[in-house]
């Protein structure tokens, strides 16, 4: 999930979360309007809860951490000419934060021309 998404469900489960104690305070609730508060605040904590997970696991149950870890595996062919840069690994802009990265079982990369680059690994660029 993005992290839009995420900040997005967040705010509105702690809005229907903080809004359900306005039934009671509003007036005296029937046994209706005492279920659907309780509902209502169940479900908020049940979207919290969900989004918080999906914030802290990639949906196969382990942690995501994708600005701390790089991973290419079995790539397939790369080809750049003229200026172009041909990667088939892990290539990171130059300053970007670090972390751990692994290049494995990498396709051909081909760099031809003038100002041409070509990186099968781990590449931090310029």
């Amino acid at each position: 999930m993005s992290r839009s998404w995420t900040t997005a469900v967040l705010t509105v489960a702690a809005l229907v979360i903080v809004s359900t104690p306005l039934v009671w305070l509003l007036g005296s609730p029937d046994a209706g309007q005492l279920t659907g508060a309780s509902v209502q605040a169940a479900t908020g904590v049940a979207a919290l809860v969900w989004a918080l997970f999906q914030r802290a696991t990639d949906g196969s149950g382990s942690a995501r951490r994708s600005r701390d870890r790089s991973v290419a595996v079995a790539t397939g062919r790369a080809e750049a000419e003229d200026g172009g840069i041909a990667s088939t690994g892990v290539r990171r802009p130059a300053g970007a934060p670090g972390g751990s990265a692994r290049a494995e079982r990498t396709g051909d990369a081909v760099a031809r021309g003038e100002g041409s680059r070509a990186s099968t690994g781990v590449d931090f660029g310029e």
